[in-house]
């Protein structure tokens, strides 16, 4: 099981996009600080989270995700899903 996630930062409300097999402990290093590139900003909310059936497929997604480089490509899935 894998999960693509987003985050938004309360500081600044950029948002962070990753995948992970552990959800609740993922966004919970980011908001300890454990990840170098979400510390500055922290603290994190979820804002969506989607549930693939395997970790591989939920990368995918992700990295897809990430090529598109569009704020308003995430706000939309975060309104309205995958």
């Amino acid at each position: 099981m894998g999960f693509l996630y987003i985050l938004k930062s309360e500081i600044d409300h950029r948002f962070y996009l990753g995948s992970t097999d552990n959800l609740e402990r993922r966004v919970q290093e980011h908001n300890e600080g454990k990840s170098k590139y979400t510390r500055a900003f922290m603290p994190w909310k979820l804002v969506f989270s989607q549930e693939y059936s395997t970790l591989v497929n939920a990368r995918k997604v992700e990295y897809w995700l990430k090529k598109q480089k569009s704020r308003e490509l995430l706000e939309r899935i975060i309104l309205e899903g995958i």
